[in-house]
């Protein structure tokens, strides 16, 4: 039953933010918060609100940058700690800016490019 509703949640703060590609983080954010408070209450609230920023920072991010994380080559770091959207990554993972937008970083980690913001050093987009 609780798998079931984790679902529920985030189907419900995925829905908005992609539905609206143009929304903004703290939209994202808002609406994650709003549905998971709607099925789960406060923790709800915390987990949808979460998931919601990052699906919001995630498209947000412009092709550019990731065009230009695509064209980087650095050799890749290993990490035994789980990388997804919304984690952050091991403060011994260096970042390293995007040319062109000082606004983000990236880090190459377990053979995938991952977009971070620098400020928490959460992955908002992984690169396939």
């Amino acid at each position: 039953m609780k798998i079931r509703t984790t679902i529920a949640v985030a189907a419900l703060a995925l829905t908005p933010t992609l539905a609206l590609a143009q929304s903004t983080i703290r939209e994202g954010a808002a609406n994650g918060a709003a549905a998971g408070g709607a099925v789960l209450g406060p923790v709800g609230a915390a987990v949808g609100g979460t998931v919601g920023a990052a699906v919001g920072t995630a498209a947000a991010i412009p092709d550019a940058v990731i065009s230009s994380v695509r064209g980087e080559n650095y050799p890749s770091v290993v990490v035994r700690e789980r990388v997804a959207v919304g984690e952050p990554l091991p403060e011994t993972v260096e970042l390293r800016p995007v040319p062109r937008y000082s606004e983000y970083r990236y880090a190459v980690v377990n053979d995938r490019r991952v977009i971070v913001d620098p400020a928490t050093r959460r992955v908002v987009r992984i690169i396939e």
